[in-house]
């Protein structure tokens, strides 16, 4: 090979595979279009029409089945909002599945036996393993991202959780949705509530179940929810109780 043009070739080479390396990196959907579009059609205020999901399968089915094509290398070269909008989106569409599948069931807590409940079937195909919604939740999401409001984001089809959000959680708006899914459930007085008379702070057991990551950093939880809860911040003393929790199905 004529050695003055070995640097050219190498140059080609080397632009045709970071060509490569782009393309492959920049091939995955972060708009999640596809879940958006499936939640337009199959999710009403947080309602979730499990029924016509179960007749038209395939949409659900082929979301998930993108997901689960993306390895886990690509998926840590991601930024951080993009790597927790796909687990977001992950869990909310795996636990629509899993309805579906059993669908019709009156509560999610009828899947599965004692020993074995919902939250620990192996259901989630990502990164070519199958884990439980309880392995994304408390092993990957909870431990890595330290962000308490995915608490908000996350719908376990029970009428007691955040409702499902009507549309794809994306990088580039994260932070406002996540801000968003805080105000409205805070917001929902069946699920929290202030009682300033008495000097009650009402708050869903969600509060209870994961308090240590509301209260990281040394913040109580009425100064966590004082933000959104503008009465609150009025009032330096509060007793904290929890609402009731509606393990009822979060849609038909």
């Amino acid at each position: 090979m004529n050695s003055s043009l070995l640097p050219r070739r190498l140059g080609v080479w080397l632009l045709l595979a970071m060509g490569s390396l782009m393309a492959r990196a920049g091939d995955f959907d972060h708009s999640h279009a596809a879940w958006t579009r499936l939640l337009a059609r199959h999710a009403t205020n947080g309602i979730v029409h499990y029924s016509a999901l179960k007749a038209s399968p395939d949409a659900l089915r082929n979301y998930l089945g993108t997901l689960a094509e993306v390895p886990e290398t690509r998926f840590r070269e991601w930024s951080r909002p993009q790597r927790l909008s796909f687990l977001l989106n992950l869990y909310n569409a795996a636990t629509l599945q899993l309805i579906v599948d059993h669908h019709p069931v009156p509560s999610i807590r009828k899947i599965g036996g004692v020993l074995k409940g919902p939250w620990k079937q192996e259901i989630v195909h990502v990164w070519g393993r199958v884990l439980t919604l309880d392995t994304l939740e408390h092993g990957i999401l909870r431990p890595e991202y330290g962000e308490p409001r995915i608490h908000f984001a996350l719908v376990c089809a029970a009428k007691g959780c955040p409702p499902l959000r009507g549309e794809a959680y994306v990088a580039d708006r994260l932070e406002a949705q996540l801000e968003d899914q805080a105000r409205t459930f805070l917001s929902q007085t069946s699920k929290n509530r202030v009682d300033a008379a008495a000097g009650i702070l009402w708050l869903s057991p969600i509060f209870d179940w994961y308090g240590g990551d509301f209260t990281a950093g040394g913040k109580s939880l009425p100064e966590f929810v004082s933000p959104f809860l503008p009465a609150v911040a009025e009032r330096k003393s509060w007793k904290v109780k929890f609402t009731d929790y509606d393990w009822s199905l979060n849609g038909d």
